[in-house]
């Protein structure tokens, strides 16, 4: 099946997350309806001379239960986060991997990552310069780069097609996902595997984010009067996308169909969000999808909890939706599973679909007092049940690069 004006049309037939909530799509879920928050006190690494002591840590992570591939296991941490979202979305899918000859060249991995495997790297710092070591683990380099869950994933499966990795800070994953549904629709690939992961919780990585003084030392608070910085926090969300038509004949399960992408660059400065970019993102992927503001039910926002992305982003929608906006259902689940940095987007893309295919709108925890410049519904503390046929996910990162994706119920 095409839309009328030739293209083809895509669909989510499997999910896969690793998030500070829980690891797997339903347990996921189950924590975002009860409006469970994963930010707790750090116990990965030492905090003793740090003022940030919270994050968003993976509590039920073991590669040796969790994995199948005996190569990810000497992987860095991000890239078994990506093999086992991964690994989740393939079972879902129902898709027979590894894949023929004649199928593996018509098949896409684009796995990205904002930092790569920064616990990597400071591993193999301590050894250099505190511990005197001569060498490094041989493993090094192939575990550090940014690439490593994309080959990692492209080999478990047998994809020959395009593979590599995104790097677009905040906005990875959504760009990874949008990149490869473009790829689907105009006939590049059938399907892909696509999402990002991160597992940057560190010493180092939170001396450097403390530096920057936008972190909070007391939780997550998106839109609300007493937000004071975002968390950190890691993990993986991975969609398997697919040509509908392919995946209808095979009898997959059909999730949703991913309608629109936008993206664009502020142009403007390397930390303050401008109102234009993620506007111009937002409008972008409407007339993608070929919707009307009016339709979009749910809004997934970025909503890191500082002060001038929630107000920026609270005007970007009311410039986008008009009196619509006053009509829609947004979130930040963030203040929930903490900003997952490049894989916010895929865990928050999951979270999307979820909220179709359930009719329930995750809460934003957290919010008791909301800021007066925040004056949408942001479905305060508690979920709800609503009609959701169409949802929005907002990324917006570092740098002025957004990336916004419109997802829509399957195909009668």
């Amino acid at each position: 099946m095409t839309h009328s004006n030739g293209r083809r049309r895509v669909v989510v037939t499997g999910q896969g997350v690793v998030t500070p909530l829980g690891t797997g799509v339903d347990r996921f879920w189950a924590a975002l309806k009860n409006g469970e928050c994963g930010i707790r006190q750090v116990q990965g690494f030492s905090t003793e001379d740090l003022y940030i002591t919270i994050a968003g840590e993976i509590p039920d992570f073991d590669p040796k239960e969790r994995l199948q591939s005996k190569p990810l296991m000497l992987a860095d941490k991000y890239s078994q986060y990506a093999g086992c979202a991964a690994q989740e979305a393939v079972a879902q899918s129902k898709l027979e991997l590894p894949l023929k000859d004649n199928e593996s060249y018509r098949s896409a991995c684009i796995i990205g990552s904002g930092v790569g495997g920064l616990t990597t790297l400071e591993f193999s710092y301590k050894m250099l310069f505190k511990e005197n070591k001569r060498a490094t683990h041989p493993l090094t380099l192939l575990k550090a780069i940014g690439s490593s869950a994309s080959a990692h994933v492209s080999i478990e499966y047998g994809i020959k097609g395009p593979t590599f990795g995104v790097v677009s800070a905040c906005a990875t994953a959504t760009h990874a996902i949008g990149l490869t549904y473009r790829m689907i629709r105009e006939g590049l690939v059938d399907f892909g595997i696509a999402g990002a992961a991160e597992a940057s919780l560190n010493w180092g990585a939170t001396r450097a984010w403390q530096a920057m003084r936008v972190l909070s030392p007391d939780g997550l608070f998106p839109f609300a009067k007493r937000r004071n910085g975002t968390v950190l926090a890691e993990g993986a969300g991975i969609l398997m996308l697919e040509e509908y038509e392919r995946a209808k004949a095979r009898g997959a399960p059909i999730l949703a169909e991913l309608m629109g992408y936008g993206m664009t660059a502020d142009a403007a400065d390397m930390v303050n969000p401008s109102i234009d970019g993620a506007s111009m993102a937002m409008q972008i992927a409407l007339d993608d999808a070929a919707v009307s503001p009016g339709d979009i039910d749910y809004v997934n926002a970025h909503g890191t909890a500082t002060a001038v992305n929630d107000i920026n982003e609270t005007r970007a929608i009311k410039r986008v939706f008009g009196t619509a906006a006053n009509k829609l259902s947004i979130s930040s689940t963030k203040s929930m599973h903490g900003h997952c940095l490049g894989a916010g987007g895929g865990i928050e893309a999951v979270a999307a679909v979820k909220a179709i295919e359930e009719k329930f709108v995750p809460a934003t925890v957290g919010l008791d007092e909301v800021d007066p410049e925040c004056d949408l519904d942001y479905t305060p503390n508690v979920g709800r049940r609503r009609e959701v046929n169409y949802a929005m996910s907002n990324s917006f990162a570092f740098g002025g690069l957004n990336a916004v994706l419109v997802f829509g119920p399957p195909p009668a």
